[in-house]
């Protein structure tokens, strides 16, 4: 005989893990707009010859941050939906 509590405890695992995921996305966006920030900032406040490579220097890593980001988010997302699948080999019905 199958657990279905088992089986409920493990789908709200995973959606408490896809809650984690968008909330790991949404860390990956807030960080790369600091760096771009960060970087016209410092080239706005700090009147110095190499300023402007201080900006894109931020423009640029907050980019591959959000690349990062991006990549980290899908990837995270297959192995999730792969595991998913392996949830005791039952499928919920309106019993």
């Amino acid at each position: 005989m199958l657990n279905k509590d088992l089986i409920l405890r493990e789908n709200l695992a995973i959606e408490r893990t896809k809650m984690a995921q968008y909330r790991t996305l949404l860390a990956f966006v807030r960080t790369a707009l600091y760096f771009p920030v960060a970087g016209i900032s410092l080239h706005q406040a700090l009147n110095i010859s190499y300023g402007i490579y201080l900006q894109w220097t931020g423009i640029v890593t907050g980019f591959l941050i959000l690349a990062a980001g991006v990549v980290f988010y899908y990837r995270s997302g297959k192995k999730i939906k792969d595991q998913s699948k392996h949830i005791g080999n039952y499928v919920l019905s309106d019993e």
